[in-house]
């Protein structure tokens, strides 16, 4: 009788710190159950510092693909042997491929998902955006932007002198500003309560609120501003978009 060959065991994972709540480690786990890929597993590797990183690589036999989520987007890029054009424009990865060699090369999937996601929303008057927050993401945030032509600045606690404070919005920049975008972490599970401390008063039928966050499914911040009639959108579908992303270019 003929040997049954097995099938190669492949792992994926997540690389980021305090990661129990992880989006993608349920997606991929029931992606791989309702395609039956039993071959692969996906992993949530929370680091407490980045340079447990290597240990990642090192001692996980299989491996072939990473999700790179807060606080390590922008930490991660020096331990990577290659990054692509966007994630090095961007400044940012959050997806990485692992070559039989064990090469680590890295990309950027969140501009790709949050792009698709937003596009739908958009209305003539949706000219200029505001990115609340500065890290990995907001910058993944702002490539999407400029790919959609929509001039943005950006929102900070403590602002260099090209960026807003939130004590410095006002009505007459929420009217040129339309949409207003959370790429901070204000408000995730369990801290729900929490929200970018702005005048939601200030939100119109005229401005979309979209919030990185996407647990809960309404963050008091999008509450804030769809109780001042504001479209509204989490980041759940973003989330899918590049996580599906992610899959097509672990598998290319």
């Amino acid at each position: 009788m003929k040997k049954k060959k097995l099938k190669k065991q492949y792992k994926y994972g997540l690389v980021g710190r305090n990661i129990d709540y992880s989006f993608s480690k349920n997606y991929f786990t029931e992606k791989f159950s309702l395609f039956h890929f039993d071959n692969c597993e996906y992993l949530n590797f929370d680091l407490e510092k980045i340079e447990d990183f290597i240990n990642v690589v090192k001692k996980t036999k299989g491996l072939k693909g990473l999700n790179v989520t807060i606080p390590y987007k922008e930490a991660i890029i020096p331990y990577l042997d290659k990054v692509s054009k966007n994630a090095i424009k961007i400044g940012a990865v959050n997806t990485i491929t692992i070559s039989k060699k064990g090469k680590l090369k890295g990309y950027n999937t969140d501009c790709f998902g949050f792009k698709k996601a937003l596009k739908p929303l958009l209305k003539e008057n949706h000219k200029k955006a505001l990115i609340l927050g500065t890290g990995g993401a907001s910058k993944a945030v702002a490539f999407a932007l400029r790919k959609l032509k929509i001039e943005y600045d950006f929102v900070s606690r403590n602002p260099s002198e090209f960026e807003y404070s939130y004590e410095e919005l006002n009505a007459d920049i929420f009217k040129e500003y339309q949409i207003i975008i959370n790429t901070t972490p204000l408000g995730t599970f369990p801290n729900i309560n929490e929200c970018p401390s702005l005048d939601y008063s200030l939100f119109t039928k005229k401005h979309i609120a979209f919030d990185l966050v996407y647990n809960p499914e309404e963050t008091t911040f999008l509450r804030k501003a769809s109780e001042n009639k504001a479209v509204i959108k989490n980041g759940y579908e973003m989330l899918v978009f590049q996580a599906e992303k992610a899959w097509l270019i672990w598998n290319k």
